[in-house]
């Protein structure tokens, strides 16, 4: 079973390293992603991540809810990427570097951009990321038939997926029913 996140939480106020560890490789995705969708480069992203988990660490008593240390963590990583591109936005103002609206071509402004909103895109990760927990939580059968199945382009085919498992090619679509019920139960608590 999978460590809970008040649980890591409460390690970490104890000083306890794995559990440090175990929290930035739980999230370190999703944070990460957040500055990199709202346009910010690999740098400027690091530097975002590493400023959520510094004020982690200083905030860390404070947290009064452990168990929404997700919903924190996005909060404050919106913060620090709106922050970064604000800084960003003045720099360039003052630079003189960037082309001014009216420079841009007729045919480059009229593109229609159909790229995700920031919102709906943070969205998405965030359910994202309760699918990997929850597949990362699923015992290794479950585990293993999940990825086969779902995270390639093309699902290899159920003979071979019952080689690499070692189970009849008839019992996977059950075995994926329980897989999928068992995955829905750890979807509904968190």
């Amino acid at each position: 079973m999978q460590t809970s996140d008040a649980q890591l939480l409460k390690a970490c106020r104890r000083g306890e390293e794995s559990a440090w560890q175990a929290l930035v490789l739980r999230y370190q995705k999703l944070i990460y992603a957040i500055p990199r969708r709202a346009g910010l480069d690999d740098d400027q992203a690091a530097e975002v991540f590493q400023e959520v988990f510094t004020t982690l660490v200083s905030k860390l008593e404070m947290i009064d809810e452990p168990d929404r240390l997700q919903a924190w963590l996005v909060t404050t990583a919106r913060r620090k990427t709106w922050k970064a591109i604000n800084k960003q936005k003045s720099w360039q103002q003052f630079g003189g570097d960037e082309e001014r609206e009216g420079d841009i071509p007729d045919e480059l402004a009229n593109i229609p951009d159909n790229a995700v909103l920031a919102d709906e895109a943070i969205v998405q990760m965030e359910e994202q990321h309760k699918v990997r927990t929850a597949v990362a939580a699923l015992d290794d059968r479950c585990r293993k038939l999940i990825q086969l199945l779902f995270y390639r382009a093309t699902p290899p085919a159920y003979s071979e997926i019952g080689e690499q498992l070692g189970i009849a090619e008839g019992s996977i679509g059950p075995t994926r029913a329980r897989c999928l019920a068992k995955m829905l139960r750890l979807l509904e608590k968190s």
